[in-house]
């Protein structure tokens, strides 16, 4: 009787907790709409579809100033989006490089990535930006006298020129090629798996060795390459940039606040992830690498078949916060000017149209569902790296 007390008392206090949010909510609600009303401003997501009148110096679609606000929410996204998927990249690249060097053996290696964490981890992300932005981008040279490399590659003080694919009359014939390699690769793959299932060899028993096929089939592709290219040419023709009056023309422009942001979010995030791939190697037991050793591994081998694959059950939980971290701190680049989401969409947008309920609304939905998106892909790939412990 008593524990039924306790039960209808604690169904009560949550009973009142949630009448109690509610009826704040409401209250914020309505004074919210209360304001709006009294300052003339009419609440909706019509403003959408209004011309933008403004241009946006770096977009991964078409975009003029006669497109509509909807249009320059997308091109920040997209923006956004590429500056996350890079930073994400090359931070886990220069990481985990970075992370196994910190244990090496080499007194120099260790001792600069050591030096390395030490530097970048300990300096605020918003330096990192300025340091490569207005002290590395900034005073290079006007287009007129660029850093070029093969006179294909040009590098000045408004960004990074290189050449472009275009596509000829041989890039139908090259996609269906490609397309067709495709097929056969993942055929043979799906008959030898196949194989070793009805001969009852599982091919996690044999990780080492089913790597085997796979020079077998980069031979053949390379060669097929090598034919394609004598028999029908090239796949895609190339544009390379040409120095007008006043700048390149032609190829393809990569900004430098798209550079100085990329490099940042990289640099900085890697150092964090060097030391949780540190942490994660030495976790392994000591016997398991005397074991890899003993069976004739290579020290190269052993890393990569026992160790790693053991230290990603601790180091993809860490790792997966600094990919939201990487993720979030992109909203950086209003600092830069670099047309993410939040400098044109809840910047520009928000200044002209005054609507700031819905566009800081939209925003906040949008980075809650690429941080969503990326924990639960991180997930899936962590259920994948478990195994049972008995």
């Amino acid at each position: 009787m008593i524990e039924l007390k306790k039960q209808h008392r604690g169904w009560l206090y949550q009973a009142f907790f949630i009448v109690a949010v509610l009826g704040v909510g409401w209250l914020l609600t309505s004074t919210l709409l209360d304001n709006l009303a009294r300052q003339g401003i009419i609440t909706g997501f019509d403003f959408l579809d209004s011309s933008a009148g403004f241009g946006v110096i770096f977009s991964l679609i078409d975009y003029s100033e006669s497109d509509s606000y909807g249009r320059v929410f997308f091109v920040g996204l997209l923006n956004t989006l590429l500056v996350a998927g890079l930073g994400i990249i090359f931070a886990t690249l220069i990481g985990f490089v970075v992370g196994i060097a910190r244990l090496s053996n080499n007194f120099l290696a260790r001792n600069l990535a050591s030096a390395y964490i030490g530097l970048f981890r300990n300096i605020p992300l918003l330096l990192h930006l300025f340091f490569w932005y207005f002290a590395v981008l900034r005073p290079l040279p006007s287009p007129r006298q660029s850093l070029n490399l093969f006179d294909a590659f040009f590098l000045n003080n408004r960004g990074l020129y290189t050449p472009r694919l275009l596509n000829n009359d041989n890039t139908a014939i090259w996609e269906q090629f490609l397309l067709i390699s495709f097929m056969v690769a993942i055929a043979s793959f799906a008959l030898r798996f196949l194989r070793q299932r009805k001969a009852n060899q599982p091919s996690t028993n044999n990780t080492i060795k089913s790597k085997s096929i796979q020079p077998k089939l980069w031979f053949l592709f390379i060669l097929s390459c090598l034919l394609m290219l004598t028999l029908v040419g090239a796949p895609y023709g190339i544009e390379t940039p040409q120095l007008s009056r006043f700048n390149f023309s032609g190829g393809i422009v990569v900004i430098p606040e798209f550079i100085a942001l990329v490099l940042a979010l990289s640099i900085y995030t890697a150092a964090y992830i060097a030391e949780i791939v540190r942490a994660g190697i030495e976790s392994v037991a000591k016997g398991q690498k005397e074991a890899a050793q003993s069976l004739g591994l290579t020290p190269s081998q052993s890393l990569r078949y026992v160790v790693i694959p053991q230290a990603l059950r601790l180091i993809i939980p860490p790792l997966t916060n600094q990919y939201l971290n990487l993720t979030k701190n992109s909203s950086l680049a209003a600092a830069i000017a670099y047309p993410d989401l939040v400098s044109v969409f809840a910047g520009t947008v928000l200044n002209q149209t005054g609507q700031a309920v819905e566009i800081i609304g939209i925003t906040m939905l949008v980075y809650l569902s690429i941080s969503l998106s990326i924990s639960f892909i991180m997930s899936l790939y962590e259920r994948t790296t478990r195994w049972s412990t008995r």
